[in-house]
């Protein structure tokens, strides 16, 4: 499922390199793991909570927007709900492309936005900005 998602991120843009940004690792780094040896993905995690010196200390609530200059695409798995619009208003500074990964039941948190139900193999996850059809 993890690799899905990282292959799914990978065709999303036909440009390279890619940036791209995990926001909220915490510990679990499969979908980074799969990414960081890409050929032309520049890739950076961040956490307000870094589990190791690899890990960029930043509050997605008051983000350091430096870190997140030309980014192309911004990804969290399994994000707590009230981080949703956090995420959301980051992607509208950015104008990147943004995944959000929930638990399975877990609705999405995000106020005058339509983000699309992607499936993806066996990933499931919303996003924001890659089609025509977000409001």
């Amino acid at each position: 499922m993890w690799e899905d998602l990282g292959e799914y991120i990978l065709n999303l843009k036909d440009k390279t390199p890619i940036k791209i940004a995990e926001i909220g690792i915490g510990k679990f780094e499969g979908t980074y793991d799969y990414l960081k040896n890409k050929s032309n993905i520049n890739i950076i995690k961040t956490d307000i909570l870094p589990s190791n010196e690899s890990i960029i200390k930043d509050d997605i609530t008051n983000p350091n927007l430096d870190l997140y200059k030309n980014i192309d695409i911004i990804y969290s798995i399994r994000p707590p709900s009230e981080l949703h619009q956090s995420l959301m208003d980051l992607r509208d500074k950015t104008n990147s492309i943004l995944i959000i990964k929930p638990l399975f039941n877990e609705d999405i948190n995000i106020k005058n936005k339509k983000m699309i139900l992607k499936n993806y193999k066996k990933s499931i996850f919303y996003i924001y900005g890659d089609t025509n059809d977000n409001d």
